[in-house]
């Protein structure tokens, strides 16, 4: 029988092969993972060099605390794009003077955009927590004011690429990490800004952003194994939501789905999530803290780096959170107190949780440079697969 040319077959191959690639690339997308810098913390190396040592590193996102005009300038022509995190203390202005987040913008973006990329801004970090001088001032009512007032604010200079949210502690606005299902946001967080705070997101297409510790969980939680918390592989290291019949391999993606499944009972699902701050300490506060320490610090690190390289997401969320900062870069130690900053010990308890010291020198041997090793991988899978399925096509083209 003479060999024939079938175009109905032939487009419908071609769309067969592009669905098939295109199902290939989304499924091995990362999690973008980066780290969390504070320039403010005493007795730093200058920002330049500090940049170019993040870059060594391939963190291919940074989120900068009580980020400073010289520290963001460190990061322009390099091929990293920064969060950044206003300061709590001038959320009040922002929300009441819309002129107060035009200056803050003045100093901190527009010298230098779109030199340095910046991919969002977090109006304050856990603000609903902060304490103010001015007893009048109610957290719950100056978030989402500050929050329109810098989206606006952005907008009138004509910036549509840096999207503006603000940060929560799940310790803070969650009532349960388990069963996952079951989760909600505290009230009255929930009415008062959550909900409000999420229509916003879902307008302006910004994202969730959310502190996740599973170390603080675990310290609440006795009956938690350690090695669940530490991403460690073991036949017990497992929970089942009896209500989803939905098993999880760690702690981690345990209070990620929790923030889902909160989500979704304020009627928005599909807002990307991205984890702020999450980390292990190297060391604790007192003698009681023994699991705080440098093996379980980078257990813990090392089996985060390779759940977000996996890219295989969460059980309810398969495309996994849309970024998650480890915290920190340097411990928050002030030599001039012989201790820390109050900022770090009323956040996290006085503990160390960088990944290096404050010479530069690396507290742990791992390898960030997760993304272009996973692509590069990938790149070989889909290109044998795309291979054969060519090799298949020339056959039934010419049956």
């Amino acid at each position: 029988m003479p060999l024939s040319f079938n175009p109905r077959v032939f487009h419908y191959l071609l769309t067969v092969h592009l669905l098939l690639l295109s199902t290939a690339v989304v499924a091995t997308v990362a999690t973008a993972f980066g780290i969390t810098y504070n320039p403010s913390i005493p007795k730093l190396p200058p920002p330049d060099y500090v940049s170019s040592t993040i870059q060594s590193l391939h963190f291919p996102v940074v989120r900068l605390l009580n980020p400073t005009p010289i520290s963001i300038r460190a990061f322009a022509y390099t091929n990293i794009s920064l969060l950044l995190s206003v300061p709590n203390h001038l959320v009040p202005s922002f929300a009441t003077n819309r002129s107060a987040a035009s200056v803050w913008l003045y100093s901190h973006v527009l010298p230098y955009h779109p030199r340095t990329h910046f991919s969002l801004i977090s109006v304050g970090s856990d603000v609903i927590s902060s304490s103010y001088d001015d007893v009048t001032i109610d957290p719950s009512t100056i978030i989402l004011p500050a929050m329109r007032n810098l989206y606006l604010s952005l907008r009138d200079f004509g910036i549509r690429t840096i999207s503006v949210s603000t940060t929560f502690s799940f310790i803070n606005v969650m009532t349960t990490s388990f069963p996952p299902s079951s989760a909600e946001f505290q009230e009255p967080i929930n009415s008062l800004i959550i909900r409000p705070l999420l229509q916003f997101l879902d307008e302006t297409n910004s994202s969730f952003l959310i502190n996740i510790y599973p170390y603080n969980v675990y310290k609440i939680n006795s009956e938690i194994p350690i090695g669940y918390a530490l991403f460690q592989e073991n036949p017990y290291n497992f929970r089942d939501d009896i209500i989803t019949g939905v098993r999880y391999g760690n702690l981690f993606d345990m209070m990620v789905d929790a923030v889902i499944a909160a989500m979704a009972v304020s009627g928005h699902e599909n807002i990307p999530v991205i984890v702020t701050e999450t980390g292990w300490p190297s060391n604790g506060n007192n003698e009681a803290e023994t699991e705080a320490n440098r093996n379980y610090a980078e257990m813990y690190l090392k089996g985060l780096v390779m759940h977000l390289r996996s890219g295989m997401g969460t059980p309810l969320r398969k495309e996994g959170v849309a970024g998650a900062y480890i915290y920190q870069l340097f411990d928050d130690f002030d030599p001039k107190k012989n201790g820390y900053s109050n900022a770090s010990r009323s956040m996290h308890g006085g503990q160390n949780w960088g990944i290096m010291y404050n010479n530069m020198t690396m507290k742990y041997k791992i390898d960030f440079s997760h993304s272009e090793r996973v692509l590069r991988n990938h790149k070989e899978l889909v290109e044998m697969v795309l291979g054969l399925l060519l090799l298949v096509t020339g056959v039934l083209l010419l049956i």
